[in-house]
């Protein structure tokens, strides 16, 4: 086996959407709280018996996109629904943050889609949760992408320290590897 091969886990793969007439801008956002992400490009074939053997055409790609995610307030699922009642297209973007380039920029796939389902479970004894299906315009294509700040933090907190911020993203310094053992008495 070859010693650079790692696995993916799912909890570190995130769905991403933007209205594709907001492109110029603003940024993709994180679809809040997701719980679950379900991606699947697929072709249909079909076989031919010939008297020299079977013979195979391909058909088009076709591609199930569906995300599982806590209920919430935010700008972006709002945006879902405006794609499903009124037909807006997005753009999205399934970013695999363990994997990266050599330039720091993770593995992702990007498309076109609309929703074509929202469903919601609103138990009373629980979160209220949203299930969203989109129809996928033509071939996701596969590249490298870098997450803004924005985006890196929305999946995961950074280090702040005690000290108001101001205008400052953090007045503190967030851990390294290199500090363990770190214990200056100055």
């Amino acid at each position: 086996m070859a010693e650079n091969i790692k696995t993916l886990h799912g909890k570190d793969t995130f769905l991403f959407v933007r209205k594709l007439k907001d492109a110029k801008t603003s940024e993709g956002k994180l679809i809040p709280f997701q719980t679950s992400l379900s991606f699947g490009p697929s072709r249909d074939s079909d076989t031919t018996q010939t008297k020299s053997g079977p013979v195979t055409t391909a058909g088009g790609i076709e591609t199930d996109l569906s995300v599982e995610f806590i209920n919430n307030t935010s700008a972006i699922v709002d945006a879902l629904q405006d794609s499903l009642f009124d037909g807006d297209k997005l753009e999205f973007w399934i970013i695999y943050t363990g994997r990266k380039n050599a330039q720091g920029q993770y593995f992702s796939f990007y498309g076109r889609a609309i929703v074509s389902e929202d469903s919601n479970d609103n138990d009373a004894d629980d979160l209220s949760t949203r299930e969203v299906s989109f129809g996928v315009d033509g071939t996701p294509k596969r590249g490298w992408t870098t997450l803004p700040q924005s985006a890196q933090e929305a999946i995961e907190y950074v280090y702040r320290g005690l000290e108001a911020l101001g205008d400052k993203e953090t007045t503190g310094t967030a851990w390294k590897d290199a500090d363990a053992g770190i214990n200056s008495e100055e």
